[in-house]
Parts: C-alpha cells; structure tokens; sequence
C-alpha cells in the first residue's frame, strides 16, 4: 500500500514539473534591456567622418551596428517623420523607434529599458563632444522624444 501511495505521489509531482517547464517554455515573457540584441542599423552618406566615429562609440559600448550608405538622407527622415529642426547627419533603427544624432549611449539604454510610447528619439544638431564629435562638451545634451513629428524633452545628459 505505502509504495503505491509513494508512486502515485513521484507521478503527481513529475507530472507537475514537466507541466511547468512546458509552460515556461511556451509563454512569452514581457520583453526587457536583457532581451534586446543591441542591433542598430544606422544610414548615412558614404563620407560622412563623425559618423565613422559615432559608429566606433556605439560598437565600443556594445552595439551590434549595420552600417547602410544611403544617398537620400532627406527622404529617410521624411519617412520616419523626423522635424526638420530634430535632423542630424544619420538616422539608426533600433527595431521598433529610431534615434537621429550622436546620441549618448545612456539615452538608447533608457529608450530601450522604458519602451516609451513614442517614434523614436534625437539629438539634434551635432553638439560639441558628442559621441563621434570632437571638441568638449560645451552644455548639457538634450535629447528629445520623437512621437509623430512632435518633440519633447525625453532626457538631459
């Protein structure tokens, strides 16, 4: 009687924890930082120096980057609907926003930990010291959240 009662009981329990790790396996946990591959692909024009060094700055703090030369910057910034006074020399998709400019590694991390729901995000201008720009930095930078062409303040560095 006892070693029935002790089969019974290891099948109810094996039974539970392959149920479990099914369920684990099937679900889709909320997306987080950890999940996010780091790609970016960031368009530019062929000759473009500071974003060769911008590139350089995200690949040192981690970024997966895929570089495409375009010859119609205008026309991306049109298609995310990027405000002409929010352009910079480059454009990059983060695979689901956008980011325009030499922006702080800080603020992608934020953009991409928070999930804001907005477009994308900019740095406008090329501000001195930047990442990829050369000089010092000479004020705090201000990047802005980009939601259907409207600008706001999303974070001073």
């Amino acid at each position: 009687m006892r070693k029935s009662f002790y089969l019974i009981a290891g099948i109810v329990v094996l039974s539970a924890v392959i149920a479990i790790n099914a369920f684990s396996q099937n679900s889709t946990p909320e997306s987080s930082e950890n999940d996010w591959n780091r790609a970016i692909t960031l368009y530019k024009t062929q000759y473009c120096g500071c974003c060769e060094q911008y590139i350089a700055y995200l690949r040192e703090n981690g970024y997966n980057v895929e570089v495409v030369n375009v010859d119609d910057l205008p026309a991306l910034f049109d298609k995310y609907r990027v405000p002409d006074d929010m352009r910079s020399c480059h454009i990059s998709d983060l695979g689901g926003y956008f980011a325009v400019g030499h922006i702080p590694a800080e603020a992608i991390d934020k953009l991409m930990k928070e999930h804001p729901a907005i477009d994308g995000i900019s740095l406008p201008g090329m501000p001195s010291g930047s990442p990829g720009m050369p000089g010092n930095k000479e004020e705090p930078f201000v990047v802005y959240a980009l939601k259907d062409g409207n600008a706001e303040v999303f974070t001073t560095l």
